[in-house]
């Protein structure tokens, strides 16, 4: 006979944690699972936007130094070469950018020195022998300085003449334990020379002499002679010149051409590896990319700027300079013509990619709108944060959704609980009337 409610004996037990278990499983993938689903794939949509970004940036590193504003100054265009004969000088640039070609013949006839003055040997220890009492004047350059040697060492003296800007004194070890007083003019140039007097320095005690004199430096560059306090000169285009010995050097400035080619064939592989893995996103019906026509609108910009006219009268193009597209639609970059037009099209060629700051060029338009990319308004940005709100409200839709599937289950732990209470006691009812009843009938 059926138990009660369709039930055989012991049936209530079937109402178990088990089933419930089942049951929730198969809700969590109906609604949890399709939650989980979306997350996992705005993860791998970022994954793959990450990789974007980082290739458009790579892509804008090989434009930098095609921008006209480019940072420090210095583009592709403006680098210079320098080639020196001869060891009389040392050089460096002021600006490099206005650096002027050319070859600068350079002689050094004289150099620049400060006045210097002596005084003779002094045998006993000038930090704690004092000095007896005297002056000692000194002119220089329009100021006139007295120094008192009164209840003064050697050494404190020559501090205290050191202590004035434009002169340098110290107690000198010429000799293992022989001193002389040096005082010198801080700067060099006749401008700068020393006139000494007062007692002591005509004194027995220092008898100051004059073993230097003060000369400008004499040096002849370019046929052109010029005369200097100092042994620094800048000449046209900022070459700055510094004279360090008597003789003869040469330096010669050039263009450096030599780094235009690989940075245009660097731009040339980053760009078809970013068009590459856009396509790839744009054209496959397996992308997690949600967002396609962020992308296309990026990858569109970037084009119209590559492929537009410029210079003066809009008429230089990529396609002037040995650049084409393949059958692919990829970039391609005939070196042998590019390098004819760096060297026979220099000015054209930097006119397409710079441009002037009235009419932007190529390289300088690329590169701002590039960087506009990753701005805090632009489309790769704006992309990224739509993603995080896209994933911040899917991970709350999760969180709701797990919580209600739990309640829901939780009340359902309790029902089946109750039932299973219900349903033994019915089968315990019906027990003991199955018994009464086969009692009954075994003794009829």
């Amino acid at each position: 006979m059926a138990g009660v409610l369709g039930l055989a004996s012991g049936q209530g037990a079937s109402l178990n944690q088990d089933l419930i278990d089942k049951l929730k499983a198969g809700d969590t993938k109906a609604t949890i699972g399709p939650l989980s689903k979306k997350l996992e794939n705005i993860g791998l949509e970022k994954e793959k936007i990450t990789e974007i970004i980082k290739k458009t940036n790579e892509l804008l590193e090989t434009i930098k130094s095609f921008d006209l504003f480019v940072s420090g100054g210095i583009s592709a265009f403006d680098q210079k070469v320098a080639n020196t004969t001869g060891d009389s000088v040392l050089f460096n640039a002021i600006n490099e950018k206005q650096l002027s070609v050319g070859i600068n013949n350079i002689e050094v006839k004289e150099l620049a020195t400060r006045d210097v003055y002596n005084s003779k040997n002094i045998s006993s220890n000038p930090t704690s022998t004092k000095m007896t009492s005297g002056t000692l004047n000194i002119k220089i350059n329009g100021n006139d300085y007295t120094f008192n040697s009164a209840d003064k060492t050697y050494t404190q003296f020559a501090k205290e003449i050191n202590a004035k800007e434009d002169l340098s004194a110290s107690m000198e070890e010429v000799k293992d334990g022989v001193y002389k007083l040096v005082i010198k003019s801080a700067k060099t140039g006749v401008s700068n020379k020393l006139d000494i007097s007062g007692t002591l320095s005509t004194s027995s005690e220092l008898s100051i002499n004059n073993v230097q004199p003060a000369t400008n430096s004499l040096i002849k560059i370019n046929n052109i002679d010029y005369s200097r306090s100092s042994n620094k000169i800048t000449i046209e285009g900022g070459l700055k010149i510094t004279a360090v010995q008597l003789g003869i050097s040469t330096i010669s400035i050039e263009k450096d051409t030599t780094k235009i080619a690989p940075s245009l064939e660097k731009f040339v592989e980053k760009y078809n590896e970013l068009v590459t893995l856009v396509d790839d996103e744009l054209y496959s019906g397996k992308s997690n990319i949600n967002d396609k026509a962020s992308l296309r609108s990026m990858l569109e910009s970037i084009k119209d700027k590559l492929f537009s006219t410029y210079g003066k009268d809009d008429k230089l193009s990529i396609f002037n300079f040995g650049f084409d597209l393949n059958k692919s639609g990829f970039l391609v970059l005939d070196k042998d013509k590019l390098d004819t037009a760096i060297n026979d099209k220099f000015d054209d060629l930097k006119s397409l990619f710079l441009g002037v700051a009235e009419k932007e060029g190529l390289g300088t338009q690329l590169k701002t709108i590039i960087d506009n990319m990753d701005s805090f308004s632009g489309i790769l940005t704006n992309y990224q944060n739509s993603m995080d709100s896209r994933e911040s409200e899917l991970e709350k839709d999760k969180e709701k959704a797990i919580e209600s599937l739990d309640n829901r289950y939780k009340l359902l732990s309790l029902q089946f609980s109750a039932y299973g209470v219900m349903i033994n006691q019915f089968e315990a009812a019906f027990a003991g009337l199955k018994l009464t009843i086969s009692q009954s009938t075994a003794r009829n």
